[in-house]
């Protein structure tokens, strides 16, 4: 049986619950997430455990790190988490439409089925479900919020940037 066990950190968008199974990362809640599983779901709640996590998040949140590398584990369909592999391959910064990630993954009828897949991401920030939008650019859906998300993709792209062109913009936290 496996075993799941459970801390909150802070950040840039409040309280974040880190949940791990057998010891990977299996899910990362935001307050008031659509698709939050219930608390008791989530197993003891520790002090230790979490701490490449929570390193890799302060970095992430500094803008000096862009890329994550943790052990996931990812519970979902083969779908699910074939759509949640091809998130990890969206460039910091960039964004794709439900359409074109659809296609990226041979599916191109599925684009319906794909915001669904992302929409059920476990582990958002990290797996960046945040960089897909509607067809027209437009911000859509997005478990956190849209707000949430308007902000992450605002972050990311003036981090970006600011490490083509430091003398052009302030860091984003600063301005």
């Amino acid at each position: 049986m496996a075993q799941r066990t459970h801390t909150v950190t802070d950040s840039l968008f409040g309280p974040l619950t880190l949940v791990a199974t057998d010891g990977e990362l299996s899910g990362l809640y935001m307050v008031e997430q659509r698709h939050r599983p219930a608390e008791a779901t989530f197993g003891s709640r520790v002090d230790s455990g979490f701490d490449e996590v929570v390193e890799q998040l302060e970095a992430y949140f500094a803008g000096r790190l862009t890329d994550f590398e943790l052990p996931l584990n990812l519970a979902g369909t083969p779908f699910q988490r074939q759509v949640w592999a091809a998130l990890l391959e969206i460039p910091y910064g960039e964004t794709v439409s439900y359409g074109e990630l659809a296609e990226r993954i041979g599916r191109p009828t599925a684009s319906r089925a794909v915001g669904l897949a992302n929409g059920k991401n476990p582990v958002g920030i990290i797996v960046p479900c945040h960089r897909v939008v509607g067809s027209t650019g437009d911000l859509t859906g997005y478990g956190g919020g849209i707000e949430r998300k308007r902000h992450l993709l605002d972050f990311e792209r003036a981090t970006r940037d600011r490490r083509e062109r430091p003398e052009a913009l302030p860091h984003p936290s600063m301005a």
